[in-house]
């Protein structure tokens, strides 16, 4: 969900996010971004600020960026088909290439990631016994772990690993189970959101770890519960996939 900043309270920004994103009691999200448009001359159209759905903060969201572009041009702040947004995790750039109503289609440069730990594989220690895994950071953590099926507890398991020492600012987990060289299929557990249907940076991340271990290679499809979203890699990863605006309205705290 997305709010200009000047529209929003100053104070108690944890607290309202998670009433905003409640489930049950408020409009219901995963996170919450206030957008503040960019003086004249700057280099970027607006900036960006995330709460997660627990009133955390978070350094960036690839979907979420994605959904201010769109908020932005729907809002006549730019006309496109270029939109630079400035986050905590930097400046990235967004082009748009096609609209449909309130639909939208974006390639967003995700950047380059960054192996956590030097290592593609790496440990960590977990109740139900050592768990190989690919520690990455792409705009912000991310906890990558290869699996055959997504047929047991892996929300669970992501709760655990989320808040595992090894992650003193916790992490996001990607659950990735690989189809082919070009195609793999991800559940995504969120650090202060828990389990999401989607994840642009959950997804470059587990993207970016099936190519570095080998077991993909450049462009990738990413399947997700919330429809797919494409890759290729080129020095930079470009992401591609659509933002659509729902709804509109004012909410009461």
């Amino acid at each position: 969900m997305l709010t200009w900043a000047n529209d929003a309270p100053h104070d108690n920004l944890s607290a309202i996010a998670r009433a905003i994103c409640d489930r049950h009691t408020g409009v219901g999200a995963d996170g919450w971004i206030l957008v503040a448009p960019a003086a004249k001359g700057a280099r970027y159209d607006a900036s960006i600020r995330l709460l997660n759905a627990d009133g955390s903060g978070a350094e960036m969201s690839g979907n979420g960026t994605r959904c201010a572009a769109a908020f932005l041009i729907d809002a006549g702040v730019t006309a496109g088909p270029d939109v630079g947004i400035l986050t905590g995790a930097g400046l990235k750039t967004l082009r748009l290439l096609r609209r449909r109503g309130l639909w939208f289609l974006f390639e967003m440069n995700m950047g380059r990631p960054e192996l956590a730990r030097g290592e593609v594989r790496s440990t960590i220690a977990l109740s139900s016994g050592d768990r190989e895994v690919t520690i990455l950071n792409v705009g912000n953590p991310q906890c990558v772990v290869f699996v055959d099926s997504f047929d047991f507890d892996w929300r669970s398991l992501g709760a655990e690993i989320e808040r595992h020492p090894a992650f003193p600012n916790r992490t996001n987990v990607s659950f990735v189970r690989v189809l082919d060289r070009n195609t793999i299929d991800v559940r995504f557990f969120e650090r202060g959101a828990g389990e999401t249907m989607s994840s642009g940076t959950g997804s470059t991340g587990a993207m970016a770890a099936a190519v570095l271990r080998g077991a993909a290679e450049s462009p990738v499809r990413v399947i997700t519960p919330g429809g797919p979203i494409e890759f290729r890699w080129e020095g930079d990863v470009f992401l591609t996939a659509p933002a659509e605006i729902t709804a509109g309205g004012e909410f009461y705290y």
